[in-house]
């Protein structure tokens, strides 16, 4: 089995300022690599190869008018361009929407290392370009037989910066019990299991709220003062400033003030998320049930879109797929159209004109009484293929 692991780095400023060169190089080439394959299939009507665009890069621009290139590892050119083309074939295959330019104040930073030079210290690490990197944590051992880390890349999170690898482990059998467990995930509560366990929403707890009301507060700080700086118009509506942006030292204050916000509801909320998953794997059940949801078509709701975005219901199920794969549990996702709310967990009746306000499962049939979402996930504990 493969895992993940992100492991924060110390890095001397030297190094940082490198980081930075290394993911603007990356996030150049992503864009390189997009407009030249619009302007090909434009000209000719064919797909250009994402492997011409890296000749094309290291035998023309590089030696002659981008010299900087040489100044980061050359695997953060190729993995970038080798990105936007399985982008590219992801949307070709309707797995994804068309690949977007990375805008550099709102892409991720983030940039490949090379796999073959990438070598564990004691305290670190040592990589192309890069040299020796001092890390919070050792990295993870490879075990026999595996030479390399999978997918290493650095990624700035808007305070740290951040190595992830992947690298196989294999782990022993447990002892599962025969237990079926149905976890029906929402908006009132993150996810309520068929054993009687409620995990609550993290969102409506009172530190989430002060973050996001005074998220709030920055955010409008933030479009004053740029309604302030704001001279003009073009006529694509786009303002032309007093000052540059770059120049208005408070106005970048406040917008890493609002990064903060941010990375701290993320950590509050991606926190919450480990600990239920993993309590509901450590019960060892024989399998697991949970809904096929359409996150995509529930986004569409604009009173529900950011209650469900805050929720991260995807996030919920990627965990305990991959956390019930170390014990070997068989993790089932039930038809999207099986309706686990409207039938009876105790008689099977089903009740065609339940609403989404009615939170309590009333039977006319058996005359049971009893919680909806509860109702939902005993229903999906009891699913058969």
């Amino acid at each position: 089995m493969i895992l993940a692991q992100k492991i924060r780095l110390l890095p001397t400023k030297e190094q940082e300022e490198l980081f930075w060169k290394s993911s603007g190089v990356a996030r150049w080439a992503y864009n390189f690599a997009l407009k030249e394959s619009e302007m090909w299939y434009q000209d000719k009507n064919e797909t250009l190869n994402q492997m011409n665009i890296r000749k094309f890069i290291n035998n023309v621009l590089k030696p002659n008018s981008h010299k900087w290139l040489k100044e980061v590892g050359s695997n953060v050119m190729k993995q970038a361009v080798i990105d936007f083309g399985l982008a590219r074939q992801r949307f070709f295959d309707g797995k994804a929407d068309y690949p977007k330019l990375k805008r550099k104040y709102k892409s991720k930073p983030s940039f490949f290392v090379n796999h073959e030079s990438l070598k564990r210290t004691k305290d670190g690490f040592r990589g192309e370009k890069i040299g020796f990197i001092k890390t919070s944590q050792p990295l993870p051992k490879l075990t026999k037989g595996q030479k390399y880390y999978k997918n290493p890349r650095i990624t700035h999170d808007g305070r740290n910066w951040y190595l992830s690898i992947g690298f196989e482990r294999e782990f022993e059998e447990v002892e599962l019990t025969d237990v079926s467990l149905g976890i029906d995930v929402g908006i009132k509560e993150l996810a309520v299991v068929s054993n009687k366990t409620f995990y609550k929403n993290i969102n409506k707890t009172k530190r989430v709220k002060q973050l996001e009301k005074r998220l709030k507060r920055k955010q409008r700080q933030v479009a004053r003062m740029l309604e302030n700086n704001t001279k003009s118009y073009t006529n694509n509506r786009k303002p032309i400033y007093i000052q540059p942006i770059k120049d208005l030292k408070n106005f970048q204050k406040k917008k890493h003030e609002i990064s903060m916000i941010f990375k701290k509801l993320t950590d509050i909320r991606q926190n919450h998320l480990h600990q239920a998953t993993s309590e509901i794997v450590k019960t060892k059940p024989s399998r697991t049930v949970m809904e096929t949801l359409n996150i995509k078509g529930m986004m569409k709701n604009k009173h529900l879109s950011k209650a469900i975005a805050s929720q991260k219901l995807h996030e919920f199920q990627r965990q305990i797929q991959y956390k019930a794969e170390k014990f070997g549990i068989e993790v089932i996702k039930a038809d999207k159209w099986f309706a686990s709310s409207k039938i009876c967990s105790n008689c099977g009746h089903k009740k065609v004109d339940l609403k989404l306000k009615d939170r309590t499962y009333y039977c006319s049939n058996c005359g049971i009484s009893i919680d909806r979402d509860y109702n939902a996930s005993l229903n999906l504990a009891n699913y058969l293929i």
